[in-house]
């Protein structure tokens, strides 16, 4: 979608905020409508409006849209760091590092799982999205820990199946601030994208319901050592959820963390990491379990609390 427009403006937006209305009104996120505000591309009977003006209804819209993205691409790029835990004709299973995505994405011009596999002459799924092909689930950019791609097809299938219907075993270690209270718990709160940040999540009432588990396996003076288990999949739910308890994960800045308390402990990201992985195999069903121990950084600050007691 490129171009000049012209329309009316609804009944249903008078009153929002331009960002928002025009955001809702052409599908497009609030930070392109914003910079398309910005570059004063947006008129409202002919005058230009900033991104936080009003809409009124019956009003006619002129909005010049940009070119639509180039199609994303995968680059076969090898990625330091990136171990493979078990191979087989239908899985892979990966230990991926600190700054790396899983897929490549508009505007994320660094490693990806996807992207070093293929470097080291592994195949993956074409199942996907060109740009996804292979991947089932992922990780955030500064998670690390244990994630499966799939090579074939059906592997492709049964796995995104298993994923959606809740037959996955996801266990994650965390250290957050605080301790939480009980020390074993539910967080059930539903989760959408926030409403001022576009790469943030917030815990929202029209959301999508997310369930966390959690345990406090060791506490410290400040901080507590929880292992979490996933119900469900949202982008950063983890995250999202002890942030919304005021335990946000330790090293988190995104989501509320201390930076005092991050710099004391040598953590430049948050605390958290994909311990385990279990699933049916998707060649014979039967029940296997992955597991990641700990990357040098979330090893050493996790020993630096043990000693402060």
């Amino acid at each position: 979608m490129s171009g000049y427009r012209t329309l009316p403006i609804p009944d249903g937006l008078d009153g929002m905020r331009v960002d928002a209305g025009l955001a809702k009104l052409l599908g497009l996120s609030r930070t392109v409508v914003a910079s398309i505000a910005d570059a004063d591309d947006v008129l409202v009977d002919g005058r230009v409006v900033g991104k936080s003006d009003r809409l009124t209804a019956g009003s006619m819209l002129e909005i010049t849209l940009p070119a639509p993205p180039q199609p994303i691409t995968v680059q076969a790029i090898p990625v330091e760091g990136l171990k493979i835990i078990h191979e087989d004709d239908d899985i892979i299973v990966v230990d991926k590092p600190v700054g790396v995505a899983v897929h490549p994405s508009p505007g994320w011009t660094g490693p990806t799982v996807v992207g070093g596999l293929l470097a080291g002459g592994h195949r993956v799924a074409t199942s996907g999205a060109a740009e996804r092909q292979g991947v089932v689930h992922r990780l955030d950019v500064g998670t690390t820990g244990v994630m499966v791609v799939a090579k074939s097809e059906s592997a492709y299938s049964a796995l995104k199946h298993a994923f959606k219907e809740r037959t996955v075993d996801k266990v994650y270690h965390a250290i957050v601030q605080g301790h939480p209270d009980p020390i074993k718990g539910t967080i059930d709160a539903p989760i959408d994208r926030h409403p001022k940040h576009d790469y943030k999540f917030a815990v929202m009432q029209d959301g999508k319901p997310s369930i966390t588990h959690y345990e406090v396996i060791e506490a410290f003076r400040a901080a507590s050592f929880v292992e979490v288990h996933l119900e469900t999949g949202r982008t950063h739910q983890i995250r999202v959820h002890f942030s919304a308890l005021h335990h946000p994960c330790v090293g988190d800045l995104t989501y509320g963390a201390d930076p005092t308390l991050a710099k004391r402990l040598g953590v430049t990201r948050q605390w958290l990491h994909a311990r385990q992985l279990g699933f049916h195999h998707p060649a014979d069903g039967q029940w296997v379990s992955y597991t990641s121990e700990y990357p040098e950084d979330l090893f050493v600050s996790l020993e630096k609390l043990r000693e402060e007691g």
